[in-house]
């Protein structure tokens, strides 16, 4: 009898333990649950449909890559970096943990894939080479992204890494994050679709999009990022587009994608029905351009407050080219040395009026602007634009007729951006020549005109070798 009461008494106390571990374990899982957040704005006007703990400072996980993917799109677009420029990877990008394109350190790797394993993929390593491609280290770029989201508005994150893997003080907001995604749009709508793509080919393999789900499952999605991270939970900033209205969707701390998915859907739909079916569009300003900080890392910056003792006068510019030029074209010769003429005339009267008065050799003033210059005997070229502005350039040969089309685009808007990338990308060619929208049947036609025929070809050329879309055309 007491063995069996030893026996109950045992037993008793085995259940009692289990139980209070069951206890402490669901405690620690909730106390480790990442907070939930959200945010749901009108893309086209940035107004706020819902919010909820939208300012809280949480673990942002991989929605850091689309920071990442800002500052290497401005980078782009301000010349410090090509698409096409290949990237070497160093050790410290191909130990990234997962999820990871594959990297091997020392290879070369052209930045458009590693951009599209970033977006698409979410790859840490992708990420991490993108960011010493473009400021050296990614400790420069963190500093980097940090400046930029200010710029942007984002006032309550900060960055650390590139990739958005958990590190002390890496935080952002929903709504911070909210913003960024709005940029993300209106800012590089060229650059946009990588977010919509199910899957894409990275090079060294084809990667499919973590967000697939999600796009497939609701109508009008098109973007934007996921994150996770257990310290995060599952994050997504969302987008989608029914008929005139675009709804930005940002949620924080799920417990899983499936989760994740159902209710940012949820938060979709209220903010279809809360957003006015037409509103005028109101893009984002653009931020102040950040560029790379080239101090070094811990460096402080010290301001002199002091008045400029003295102006720099910046050294004349040679001649030397405007007399080549001159001298191989005889009617641009003629045309100007009138117009010299026409200053002289000009400025004549008052030198015989005030004789005593004579005006050093070298003297710094500039001369008199003549009230007209007629160069008569240069043909003029004039173009069109569809908002009635003719525009005109001076041509000294009569072969400067041709043009390239590099593409028909949905609106205007998109049309004049391709070409501003375009001419940024291809300054070689395309350097002098004019952009021009024309507006069709089809869209908007993306053109560059005021070309020779061989330089036409040669953009073209140059262009289709980039996988870009290019067409001639000639005086026809």
């Amino acid at each position: 009898m007491t063995s069996s009461i030893r026996g109950r008494n045992a037993l008793f106390i085995s259940v009692f333990f289990l139980l209070f571990f069951v206890v402490l374990l669901g405690a620690s899982l909730r106390a480790s649950a990442a907070p939930y957040a959200a945010m749901v704005i009108d893309a086209r006007t940035g107004e706020v449909l819902h919010s909820r703990n939208a300012n809280t400072r949480l673990h942002p996980a991989s929605l850091t890559k689309m920071m990442t993917l800002y500052v290497v799109f401005q980078a782009v677009e301000h010349g410090e970096i090509g698409l096409d420029t290949k990237v070497k990877i160093s050790k410290r990008s191909a130990n990234e943990v997962p999820s990871k394109l594959g990297l091997k350190a020392g290879q070369r790797i052209e930045l458009r894939y590693l951009i599209r394993a970033a977006a698409v993929k979410s790859a840490n390593d992708a990420a991490t080479a993108l960011a010493e491609a473009i400021s050296g280290s990614e400790a420069r770029f963190a500093r980097r992204m940090n400046r930029t989201a200010k710029s942007l508005g984002m006032t309550r994150t900060t960055f650390k890494n590139a990739h958005g893997l958990t590190a002390d003080g890496h935080l952002s907001t929903a709504a911070d994050m909210t913003t960024l995604g709005r940029h993300l749009f209106y800012d590089y709508p060229e650059y946009y679709n990588l977010f919509s793509r199910r899957s894409t080919d990275a090079k060294i393999r084809t990667v499919y999009n973590t967000n697939r789900k999600f796009l497939a499952a609701y109508k009008g999605a098109d973007g934007i990022k996921t994150g996770y991270t257990r310290a995060a939970g599952s994050n997504l900033v969302a987008s989608a587009e029914r008929g005139n209205v675009r709804i930005i969707t940002t949620v924080f701390g799920a417990s899983g994608s499936a989760a994740r998915n159902a209710k940012v859907a949820e938060l979709m739909d209220m903010g279809f029905k809360r957003a006015p079916r037409h509103a005028q569009i109101r893009k984002p300003k653009l931020p102040v351009y950040a560029g790379n900080d080239t101090s070094p890392v811990g460096a402080k910056t010290i301001r002199v407050a002091t008045a400029v003792q003295k102006s720099v006068r910046p050294v004349a510019r040679p001649g030397g080219a405007v007399r080549v030029a001159v001298a191989s074209n005889p009617a641009l010769k003629t045309g100007i040395e009138e117009a010299i003429e026409m200053a002289r005339s000009v400025v004549a009267p008052a030198s015989e009026n005030n004789s005593s008065q004579v005006a050093p050799k070298d003297s710094a003033l500039p001369k008199p602007r003549p009230p007209k210059l007629d160069f008569t005997a240069q043909k003029p070229i004039a173009y069109a634009q569809d908002s009635g502005v003719v525009v005109t350039r001076a041509s000294s040969s009569g072969g400067h007729h041709w043009g390239i089309n590099v593409g028909t685009y949905p609106s205007r808007y998109k049309a004049e951006r391709v070409l501003l990338k375009t001419a940024l990308k291809e300054m070689a060619t395309l350097d002098g020549a004019l952009r021009k929208v024309t507006a069709g049947n089809k869209g908007h036609d993306a053109k560059f005109v005021g070309m020779s025929q061989e330089q036409a070809d040669l953009a073209c050329r140059r262009l289709e070798a980039r996988g870009a879309e290019c067409t001639t055309f000639g005086p026809s």
